[in-house]
């Protein structure tokens, strides 16, 4: 018992008791579900209690709760946030039935439902998974990590199915196509173990048994069975294989490390694999492995997991042989198994896909496609594998039914390790519970519970060196009845056979753990036999689910000492339990489950349970930097015990509080050292407030009742009195410092140390470990208090250890802390252990900086990986930034550092000395740049950059702001974060955003107007930015005026004069007329509206999409009343607002922006109750097709509306589905389109009656989604249909025109700028069958297989043999125009050349000819200039010889020439002309292209007016003037151009006449482009723009709203397509209002124009972005941002698509353009005139105008506004004022604290009151940063950068503390500097201004000045020679050679 008493002593305290219970039970209760279970418990107890009738209801309701709580398990793990930060709770999953209930919560948190599940039969076990979703299959080999992304789910195992719903709300339900025992969660997605019944050993030796095991990666994929990879062992040779084993069983899975470890029943072992995914050669081996032929009798064997399958699938377990239809399967498959078969490795031959993508026709006996189980030989294998079949499978092939392919393995098991063979092998020894635990060194262990046997087995197991195997070590026993591991605190807990609860770090123990109120176990003999207060069984938990399903345990079972009562049931009527009834009362605990980080829950025998947490190994960050450094430099065993030591220390209960820590730690690190902590007399007066740790002796207690002198001593010789006398307060109260009398003790100065302690040879390498430790804690400026509590304990041991350097190196820093006379100890340094990285020179991270910025050579710094971060941060950072050394970021073994660890040599480096002088080779910028980047990637931010001590941040700070000063655009968000420009991080945080989340649309939408302005309401046109659009027109209300002429939604007004002759009725009837020819203008506008609209509102989900009416009523003046065209008094054409409505869908539709989140319910939510408005659902559908929202829609819902067999709505579905596939050849969009063309359908197909206007919008959607793919077939086929001829029978006789165009426009589509290079099309003859078909000809043979169809003519149309150019030429030439496009081919371009002969114009419709020119400038793409002289060169000279003068009277007469003929031709040519240069120029603002169009515009509409206008036709001149406009609003897209707004509203005056519907639709068309979204958009001029365009401006308009003869109206919204954003509008990034900001754009040089800037004034919309080279936003108002467009313009195309914010900040003091357009009230310019004189004349009052920082407002108010009666405290205030206005003007207010801190620490010591010397080595740091040649240089190449630190300000403070060390060292100091030089003590109270003067003036240490040999130095020279090498700056040397030299008189030279 000796043995436990000694345990006593050092116990371990648990905290934070609370009782247990799952947080699901609760919730179920008050679940609607729980209400059955209620019912259940008010039957009578009768029927509940078959046994006992006459029992109680209390004992049923019991008996409920027993079954219930039997059917309930939960498991917990730790809280994962959703962003992933750290988060400290846990998560509970808690199944009951059929319920599945996630909560989070922990003691300090209120607990919280997550979600609740419930299915529809009982759960068998829910588990957490994380699946990984592939983001493209990529060819390379699978990295992990890179292109994966996880999806987190929650997964819910029911018997025949798996539920899995994903935090994202994705649901997925997987079925199951056998019985599934076990599911596991892997790193890779979920393992299914399968339930193998007793019956299935095989009934014939060669039948192969099924796989036991299967992987699913992803619910949509399907289950494949698992492979295993066994090496040569228990399987006999290593191979591959199925796995198969029904004897196999998983006991634990884990997904980091990857690895499984099963059991095999048979033999008792458990192995350990690694689980991975499988290499392509396994997966053939595993699918060629049946494919060797074997004897004859084996053919016919077959596989029987199909018969298996098919027998489950039926829903009953099989109750006779699984293979009673065996027979029939014979036929489908053969499966060949290799014959040297042994019986225990077993193969599997291919397995067919369980598939959910195959039709269940395919094998007779399936009955779903899921339970499909195909096993054959000779199945197809996919073509990867590339197999070749043996020649004999092939010969019966023939009456095999097609198979599918094999499935192909996922996942694979590696095997690692199986236990040793035992002789003593337990029948059911299988592990219980399993898990991974790591020591207190790292060191990682695989423990297993095997609780037959009360052992926990621990194997070591660690990665190798490589990194790509784990290796096992040996297997450690430790007696246990439960253990869980403790992973925050890397231990585990372990509950002994006895009862104790005991705590182990690997298989080291650490102690007992005492919990408070439970009894600890006492060990009398009566009691061993512990007895539940109910014999209930334990609950089975998901963390060991198999322990039950093993059978009963069997008597043999009971050897061990404590017999086993895990199953009471078998107890239950023996005598035995009852005389053990009364012997135990007390509780104990029985079972440990649920460990969560450093939580536990403990059951108790009375079935409550407890939860406690296991206490921290250290709260203080001292104490855990200084064990983690001792830690990573002793050898781990020492390690390891160091740490129990400690712990055991720490956490004895009743221990010690927080403050107490640091004290309780040096006892106790002293105590290992060998230290007497108590005849030490500064340990023994540690404090420790509670009582005191077990580790140190109890002291002798003392009468209190007298106080003694020792009292006294002791209160002196404390830290408290120490660091009271170098308080501040001390010396203003000016007491005199009081010493304790020396110690009493005669032996304390001879104290040597115990040699035997655990630490003691180690004592310098934590010596040295400290050190570095104290070292690193400078440089965070929050840890002074350590530092300080640090360097006593530093002192000691250098004392003792003999390190004069040391001690000199701590008396510098810490002059009043380090005293002279202290205790020493003797070591005896025989035994000590000297560590190789050990330096008799002390490292100094502050003189290693210092050397840098002289330029001297410095030696690598020693650093503790994972522990001196900073230090190695910093050394880094100057070593790039000062020294300029670009490699020291760019590997991790830099140079400039060596790594210290416990095993490994020092790294030895020679120093080389040119390393140190600063590089010119590179760039400054790139520097500052490159240190800013690498900080930032290695996780610095601003709030460490804030704890850096001032003078080492400095050197980083000047980097920021060179960064600040010219950042590039695309940095990371971290980066701008860290460099302080909140404009670019906003920017880089909204670029990070995903689409649709962006807040960005928020900041630019204006608020939803209230209903009080009700008429504006519904015209469409509300939710329309007005922020951006009056900033862009800011002069005039021309968006208003667009507005008015584009609303649809309100009566017109009709004006009509009722003559005196007139009746009443015939007035009326007049009014309605008037109001038709109205309702013409009317029904035109949506399209424009659209335009307008385009991409500006972002929808509810919740609400439908408002679509406004279309009113074609009218208001007569005066009296208002209202004029209606239904009245019937008139004829009305049927059906004439048709189209219009579809075009109002449209508009409404592409309102929505493209970000907008939308989903296939909303967009089915949205269509109308009411049959009117289908024709608006049928153009809304169209549009969510151009903005890409359509792609959204489910398949099913299209083919729901496409059977509908609504016209309409055919024609906005298959152009919406095909604009959202563009240019993809989507295989399920061509069938879609395929079905209405009949072209593409078989020959012998049905004939669908598909209406012709949905022929034609399906033609042109397999020209949109085959664009420029130049597709063979597609090609090919729209090529005959652009010249089909009417027919057969009545069938294509009507709007042939508007077929045969668009087949044209779709095969220029597809061949889109293709040109010349049509490969494999030359057969075809492509060009010259369009040439065919534009001028006419012999209609060619129709080949193909549709010449059937043309056998019978047709019966209306007689056509003869030619073609009929009037139906061909239109779609031939636009087809020839975009094959060649921007080819500048000129033969094809000849062909298009107008005729120039009378007899050929004659030939030649004047509309072609527009077509022809068009076409023709398209192809001469780089010939089209922008002007007069060109768009002339194109009409023929006979034309421009004839042409009529706009001012002639008379016509003049011509016999040979037809006058109309030329004059027609002349319009249509130049108007040809004028609309490629709109073309050419869409979109640019291009003003001479302007200029050019304008005149021509204008000579049209006076040609209008002008007496011949009668020859050429109002209705010719109307189109070229139509299509005039449309080309300016073309060249000025989105830029609200006034002089073309004017001419559109003047054409929207013009009603009567020969104006119709089509004009009024191609001149709001023109308004709308001109303010396309809002002037948010521009149009491209890209290949597929142009394509788009040309389509959506065709220049024949219709004549009438139903009229669809020459082009479909629907055609006319592919604008769209060209339609890109190119708004850029600035935001201010503080007030987040968009503003004025000038921008500078640079043009790329081309062959028309040289590299060019200008200069806008954002919001602007910017030119083409492939036509730039770079953006900046110009100071001086913003801070400057360039975007370079040289690397690419994605950057700049996300800032656009995301609505073009650019956040710009104002820089200090400055005004934005709107309130002070000139510049002249910027604070600068006030305060220039003031610069020279006083700084008072900053107001502080003004600071708001120079920056946003709440902080710098309250310092303001604080520090510099004057009070009464301020006396000296005046001079203080100026100084900060004048320090404020300098780091605001110079825009660097994080100097702010520099500056204060610089020159407090100057004051202190002119006040002599500088106790510790940190703050002197800062400002001697940053005096030399300034004079470093570095910064020396970088100031000389960039005069004109901003000062980052005053100029005047450093000097002055310079010279105040060399005339402070001055005036000390003439009043006295130079007498303690010479016993300081000469080794004497100095005097106590000069010490602090020694140390002071020797750090500011680098004196070497006395130790370096003997060793230069200095004492025989008779003259100046001498001395600066000795001192070359010492690196000592001559003006110290100065005043350091009075006192060296003999006399002083020699100073003369």
């Amino acid at each position: 018992m000796s043995d436990h008493s000694d345990e006593r002593a050092t116990m371990i305290a648990a905290g934070d008791l609370q009782e247990f219970a799952p947080r699901g039970r609760e919730h179920c209760r008050r679940h609607p579900s729980a209400l059955t279970l209620q019912l259940r418990r008010l039957q009578p107890a009768s029927e509940l209690c078959s046994s006992d009738g006459a029992a109680g209801l209390v004992g049923s309701l019991r008996e409920v709760t027993i079954h219930e709580r039997q059917r309930e398990s939960w498991q917990l793990r730790k809280g994962i946030s959703d962003v992933g930060e750290e988060v400290d709770y846990d998560e509970e999953l808690y199944v009951a039935s059929n319920m599945v209930i996630w909560s989070k919560g922990s003691k300090n948190q209120a607990s919280t439902v997550y979600k609740a599940f419930t299915v529809d039969s009982p759960v068998l076990q829910a588990l957490w998974c994380d699946f990984t979703i592939p983001q493209e299959k990529s060819e390379k080999s699978d990295v992990s990590g890179s292109d994966e992304v996880g999806e987190k789910c929650i997964c819910i195992l029911q018997n025949s199915c798996i539920n899995v719903h994903s935090i994202e709300g994705k649901d997925y339900i997987a079925a199951l196509p056998f019985q599934v025992a076990n599911v596991w969660p892997t790193k890779y997605g979920l393992l299914f173990e399968r339930s193998s019944s007793s019956h299935e050993v095989p009934p014939s030796p060669p039948r192969e048994p099924l796989p036991t095991m299967f992987s699913m990666l992803h619910p949509l994929d399907e289950i494949t069975p698992l492979v295993c990879k066994s090496g040569a062992g228990v399987f006999g040779s290593a191979r591959v294989q199925y796995v198969a084993d029904y004897t196999l069983r998983i006991v634990f899975l884990n997904a980091e490390p990857s690895i499984v470890m099963t059991y095999d029943t048979v033999q008792s072992l458990h192995t350990v694999w690694a689980l991975r995914r499988v290499k392509p050669e396994e997966q053939n081996t595993v699918l060629k492995f049946s494919e060797q032929m074997g004897t004859p009798q084996h053919v016919a064997t077959s596989s029987s997991l199909t018969a298996h399958l098919r027998s489950f699938s039926k829903g009953d377990s099989p109750v006779g042989s699984p293979f009673q239809n065996y027979s029939s399967i014979h036929s489908q498959s053969r499966s060949v198994s290799s014959p040297s078969m042994q019986s225990r490795s077993p193969s599997i031959s291919n397995m067919a896909a369980l598939s959910r993508s195959h039709s269940p026709a395919l094998g007779v006996h399936s009955f779903s496609g899921v339970q499909r189980f195909n096993f054959s030989s000779n199945a197809q294998s996919p073509k990867r594998h590339s197999i070749t079949h043996s020649p004999n499978s092939t010969s019966s092939d023939s009456f095999l039914i097609p198979e599918t392919e094999p499935i192909v393995p996922e996942l694979c098991i590696d095997h690692l390790w199986t236990e040793t063979v035992t002789n003593m092998r337990e029948k059911n020894s299988q592990a219980s519970k399993v898990f991974i635990t790591t020591d207190l060194c790292g060191q990682k262990f695989l423990c297993f519970l095997v609780e037959s046997q009360l052992q926990l087995r621990c194997v070591k197991f660690q990665e190798s060196n490589d990194k790509s195997q784990l290796i096992f070590g040996s297997v450690t026993n430790i007696q246990a009845k439960d253990a869980a591991p403790v992973q925050g605190i890397d231990t585990l807990l372990v509950l002994e056979g006895s009862g104790n609860l005991v705590l182990y770090s690997g298989v080291v123990r650490v102690g007992k753990v005492f919990i408070p109120g439970l009894p600890a176990p006492s060990l009398t003999m009566s009691n061993q036999m512990p007895r539940p207060s109910t014999p209930l069984d334990s609950v089975s938990t998901p963390s060991k689910p198999l322990n039950k399903h093993l059978g009963p345990l069997e008597e043999g079972v009971l050897l061990s000492p404590v017999p086993e009562l895990r199953d009471s049931s078998k107890l239950h009527d023996s005598t035995y339990v009852e005389d053990c009834t009364f012997q135990q009362h007390g509780t104990f605990i029985h079972a440990l489950r649920d460990p969560v980080h450093n939580r536990v829950t403990l059951e108790l025998s009375n079935n409550t349970m407890i939860r406690i947490t296991i206490p921290e190994i250290a709260t203080s960050e001292l104490v855990k930097r200084c064990l983690q450094g001792i830690k990573a430099i002793l050898p781990k065993e020492i390690a390891v015990q160091m740490l129990v030591k400690w712990y055991n220390a720490y956490n004895a209960p009743g221990g010690p509080s927080y403050h107490s820590e640091w004290n309780l730690f040096v006892t106790c690190l002293m105590n290992m050292m060998g230290y007497n902590t108590e005849r030490l007399s500064w340990t023994r007066n540690l404090d420790f407030e509670g009582s005191l740790s077990p580790v140190i002796a109890p002291k002798k207690a003392r009468p209190s009742e007298t106080g003694s002198d020792e009292d006294w001593e002791y209160l002196l010789g404390s830290d408290y009195h120490r660091n009271f006398e170098s308080h501040p307060v001390a010396k203003a109260l000016r007491l005199d410092p009081l010493e304790a009398s020396a110690p009493k003790d005669d032996f304390s100065h001879s104290l040597s140390l115990d040699s035997s302690t655990l630490l003691f040879t180690h004592i310098p390498a934590v010596f040295f470990v400290l050190h570095l430790i104290y070292e690193e804690l400078k440089l965070n400026s929050l840890m002074g208090e350590g530092i300080r509590s640090l360097v006593v304990l530093l002192v000691q041991l250098a004392r003792d250890l003999k390190l004069e350097a040391y001690i000199d190196y701590y008396y510098r820093d810490y002059p009043a802390l380090v005293k002279t006379s202290r205790q020493t100890c003797v070591i005896d340094q025989g035994f000590m252990h000297q560590p190789s990285f050990f330096s008799a020179e002390p490292p100094s991270i502050f003189q290693w900086l210092s050397s840098c910025l002289k330029g001297e050579a410095v030696q690598p710094y020693p650093y503790l990986p994972g522990i001196c971060e900073r230090s190695k941060l910093v050394v880094v950072s100057v070593a790039l930034y000062i020294l300029g050394d670009e490699s020291a970021v760019s590997n991790e073994a830099s140079h400039y550092l060596y790594k210290i660890t416990s095993g490994q040599r020092k790294q030895q480096i020679e120093p080389d000395d040119n390393r140190c002088s600063f590089r010119q080779s590179t760039s400054v910028s790139s520097l500052a740049e490159k240190l800013v980047i690498w900080m930032t990637n290695v996780g610095f931010t601003l709030r460490d950059l804030e704890s850096l001590p001032f003078g080492v941040a400095l050197p980083i700070r000047d980097a920021i702001y060179y960064c600040r000063e010219q950042p590039a655009s695309d940095w990371p968000e971290a980066v701008c974060l860290l460099i302080g420009r909140q404009d670019l991080s906003k920017q880089a945080c909204e670029g990070n955003l995903q689409k649709g989340k962006s807040s960005v649309g928020q900041v630019l939408s204006s608020d939803i107007p209230s209903g009080t302005e009700s008429e504006e309401d519904e015209d469409g046109m509300n939710d329309m930015n007005e922020e951006v659009m009056s900033l862009i027109w800011s002069e005039d209300l021309r968006v208003q005026e667009v507005r008015r002429l584009l609303q649809s939604a309100r009566p017109v007004r009709v004006n009509v004069v009722q003559m005196p002759e007139a009746s009443d009725h015939e007035y009326i009837e007049e009014k309605e007329n008037r109001l038709l020819q109205l309702c013409q203008r009317t029904m035109a506008l949506p399209v424009g509206r659209g335009m307008f609209t385009l991409f500006s509102y972002h929808p509810v989900p919740t609400e439908q999409l408002p679509i406004p009416k279309l009113n074609l009523t009218g208001r007569a003046p005066p009296r208002n009343t209202t004029v209606d065209l239904n009245s019937g008094n008139i004829d009305v054409p049927p059906n004439m607002a048709c189209w219009a409505s579809f075009h109002n869908g449209v508009a409404a539709g592409l309102k929505i922006a493209p970000a907008s989140q939308i989903d296939s319910a909303w967009i089915v939510y949205n269509k109308p109750k009411i049959a009117e408005l289908a024709n608006e659902y049928a153009g809304f559908l169209m549009a969510l097709g151009l903005n890409g929202h359509l792609t959204k829609l489910a398949t099913l819902n299209i083919h729901d509306y496409l059977t509908k067999g609504h016209e309409m709505t055919s024609i906005g579905l298959l152009l919406g589905v095909s604009a959202a596939k563009l240019g993809t050849m989507d295989m399920a969009i061509t069938r879609l389109l395929s079905i209405h063309i009949p072209a593409l359908l078989p020959p012998t197909s049905t004939e669908l009656d598909v209406p012709h206007n949905v022929q034609v919008a399906a033609v042109i959607g397999i020209g949109l989604v085959y664009q420029g793919t130049a597709h063979r077939h597609t090609a090919e086929v729209l090529l005959a249909e652009i010249g089909r001829p009417p027919g057969p029978e009545m069938e294509y006789c009507t709007d042939r025109e508007s077929y045969s165009l668009a087949s044209g426009l779709a095969l220029g589509m597809v061949c889109l700028g293709h040109g010349s290079n049509l490969i494999g099309m030359s057969d075809l003859n492509v060009p010259e069958q369009l040439y065919q078909y534009m001028v006419g000809g012999h209609r060619r043979f129709q080949a193909g297989m549709h010449r059937e169809k043309h056998k019978s003519p047709s019966y209306q149309i007689k056509e003869g043999d030619t073609i009929n150019v009037d139906v061909t030429c239109p779609g031939a030439t636009l087809a020839l125009a975009m094959i060649y496009l921007k080819t500048n081919n000129r033969s094809i371009a000849d062909w298009l050349q107008a005729p120039d002969t009378m007899y050929l114009l004659d030939f030649v419709k004047p509309e072609f000819l527009l077509l022809r020119t068009l076409a023709r400038c398209l192809i001469l793409w780089d010939d089209i200039l922008p002007n007069s002289k060109w768009v002339n060169s194109n009409v023929p000279q006979i034309i421009r010889e004839n042409s009529i003068s706009l001012h002639a009277t008379e016509l003049p007469s011509s016999e040979d020439l037809s006058l109309e003929t030329l004059a027609q031709a002349h319009v249509y040519i130049i108007a040809g002309a004028c609309l490629s240069l709109g073309f050419r120029f869409a979109g640019s603002e291009n003003l001479a292209a302007f200029k050019c169009l304008y005149k021509y515009a204008t000579d049209f509409l006076k040609c209008l007016s002008a007496p011949t206008a009668s020859i050429t036709g109002h209705y010719n001149l109307e189109t070229c003037l139509s299509v005039l406009l449309l080309s300016l609003a073309m060249v000025m897209a989105g830029s609200g151009n006034l002089k073309v707004l004017q001419l559109c509203r003047f054409m929207h005056k013009k009603t009567g006449g020969e104006m119709n519907y089509g004009f009024h639709l191609a001149h709001h068309m023109a308004l709308g482009l001109l303010f396309l979204g809002g002037g948010r958009y521009s149009l491209s001029t890209s290949n597929s723009s142009i394509a788009a365009l040309l389509c959506a401006l065709y220049p024949h308009f219709p004549v009438h709203s139903t009229d669809n003869r020459y082009h479909l109206q629907a055609l006319r919204h592919l604008y769209v397509l060209a339609a890109e954003p190119r708004l850029l509008t600035p935001v201010d990034v503080d007030t987040n209002t968009p503003c004025y900001a000038l921008i500078e754009v640079t043009y790329k040089g081309t062959q028309w124009y040289a590299e060019a800037t200008e200069e806008l004034m954002a919001p602007t919309l910017l030119p083409e972005l492939h036509l730039l080279k770079q953006i900046r936003v110009k100071g001086p108002r913003y801070w400057e941002l360039l975007i370079d467009l040289s690397k690419g313009t994605n950057h700049l195309k996300s800032i656009l698509s995301k609505g073009g914010v650019l956040y710009v900040k104002l820089r200090a003091g400055q005004l934005s353009y709107k309130e002070d357009p000139m510049g002249w009230r910027s604070l600068l310019a006030q305060t220039v005139t003031h610069r020279n004189s006083e700084a008072r004349a900053f107001k502080p009052e003004a600071i708001s105008a120079f920056t946003s920082d709440p902080a710098l407002f309250s310092f303001a108010d604080y520090f510099c506004k004057p009070t009464v009666n301020m006396g000296q405290k005046q001079e203080i205030l100026d100084l900060f004022s004048s320090i404020l206005y300098e780091c605001v003007t110079q825009e660097n207010p994080e100097m702010l604290p520099t500056y204060i801190a610089i020159d407090q620490a100057v004051r202190r010591l002119e006040r002599r009151e500088m106790s510790e010397t940190f703050e002197l080595w800062q400002i001697k740091l940053v005096l030399e940063f300034f004079s470093s040649r570095s910064h020396q240089e970088r100031m000389s190449r960039n005069p004109n950068r901003g000062l980052f630190m005053n100029s005047e300000f450093l000097p002055v403070m310079k010279c105040t503390i060399d005339n402070t060390l001055d005036q000390w060292l003439q009043a006295g100091g130079d007498v303690s500097l010479h016993s300081y030089l000469s080794g004497q003590p100095a005097e106590e109270s000069q010490l602090s201004m020694l140390a002071c003067f020797l750090i500011y003036h680098s004196v070497p240490m006395p130790g370096q000045l003997a060793a230069g040999g200095l004492e025989g130095t008779a003259s100046f020279s001498e001395l600066l020679l000795k001192f070359k090498q010492l690196n000592m700056p001559v003006r110290a040397l100065l005043r350091l050679a009075p006192l060296l030299l003999r006399n002083p008189q020699s100073m003369v030279l």
